[in-house]
């Protein structure tokens, strides 16, 4: 039996009506009201309190091939949201229950139980399952000790450090026994922030002068482990100061998302073969293997206090598209948030 208490009639929901060229435009997407479905059998209806806004979501608002779907033009975005289920029509799932699912960018979604993750929010905030606990702090945990195959005693740099996975890839790191982590980030609060607040050894603004120049005077006896979110001349720079058999996780460029040209690659990348370096891309949804080791390792932390998480929060779905603006301007220290 369907459990449906009092709903709203209607829900504002983002649409996406042309596809962007260079940086996004307000005049691209629509904010409109859609009827409030009815969860269907096996499906909850669930109003979203927290939506999380990507760098990776500028890609999908491309018709290029990639390894995501574009989003359809006329209708609502995607991406990941954490709410409570206010109609059930499925076992397991009822009303009060709190679940992580992948239907953000709305006030209320329905989604079928078997995509939904239950959640426990006795146990966290909310928002941390969109962050620390969630999508992004996997992929910090992924990139860096899979990917990039950290051990202990390893230097490691860390680009867009004050992000929400560049800012617990660097914590991991420390706590796991890195010799020396550095990273960078846009100003002189978000340095602070890495060196006071979680424990980096050193971190540099890259707007002060040449990346590579700041990076040889934090690392001068170079670095081992290099994980990339920004792409371009803070790659180039890595290469330059990566130790033999050094590596290189490639997690996000968002120094080139709004390019409307292909951006140049590094001028150094010979230099690989003196150093045996080795540079690998990667995908957090190719790691979900992990979710359990990286939720009994992280949580601890998190709980402890030994692991620190930053969110920015913006308030009113109406305002989801400027947060998404602003994850790619750099406005956000750790996770954008934006809460209805």
């Amino acid at each position: 039996m369907t459990d449906t208490p009092t709903l709203p009639a209607v829900s504002r929901e983002w649409h996406l009506l042309s596809r962007p060229v260079g940086w996004p435009k307000p005049e691209d997407f629509a904010l409109v009201e859609a009827e409030v479905p009815q969860p269907g059998e096996g499906q909850v209806l669930v109003r979203n309190k927290y939506l999380s806004v990507d760098p990776y979501m500028r890609g999908r608002m491309s018709a290029a091939k990639s390894y995501v779907a574009p989003f359809e033009l006329g209708k609502v975005m995607q991406g990941g949201a954490v709410g409570e289920v206010v109609a059930s029509n499925a076992e397991g799932l009822s009303v009060g229950d709190h679940v992580l699912h992948f239907f953000g960018w709305r006030e209320y979604a329905v989604v079928a139980a078997k995509n939904a993750v239950k959640v426990d929010p006795d146990a966290a905030p909310l928002s941390a399952y969109l962050g620390v606990l969630g999508m992004t702090g996997l992929t910090a945990y992924a990139g860096l000790l899979r990917t990039a195959a950290f051990k202990e005693g390893d230097a490691v740099f860390v680009s867009g450090a004050a992000g929400a996975v560049g800012g617990q890839v660097g914590q991991i790191a420390r706590l796991k026994g890195a010799s020396r982590v550095i990273g960078s980030a846009g100003s002189e609060e978000k340095v602070k922030l890495l060196v006071e607040e979680y424990g980096f050894d050193a971190a540099f603004n890259y707007k002060d002068g040449p990346v590579s120049e700041q990076l040889r005077a934090a690392a001068p006896d170079g670095i081992d482990v290099y994980f990339d979110n920004v792409g371009g001349d803070h790659l180039e720079a890595a290469i330059g100061s990566l130790n033999p058999g050094g590596r290189i996780a490639v997690c996000g460029m968002i120094s080139v998302y709004n390019n409307t040209e292909p951006a140049p690659g590094p001028k150094n990348l010979a230099r690989l073969i003196q150093t045996r370096g080795r540079i690998e891309g990667f995908l957090v949804g190719d790691h979900y293997d992990l979710q359990p080791q990286f939720v009994q390792e992280v949580a601890p932390w998190v709980a402890s206090g030994e692991l620190k998480y930053r969110e920015t929060v913006v308030e009113g779905i109406e305002n989801n598209l400027e947060a998404f603006l602003g994850v790619l301007r750099g406005d956000n220290t750790g996770k954008m948030i934006v809460k209805l």
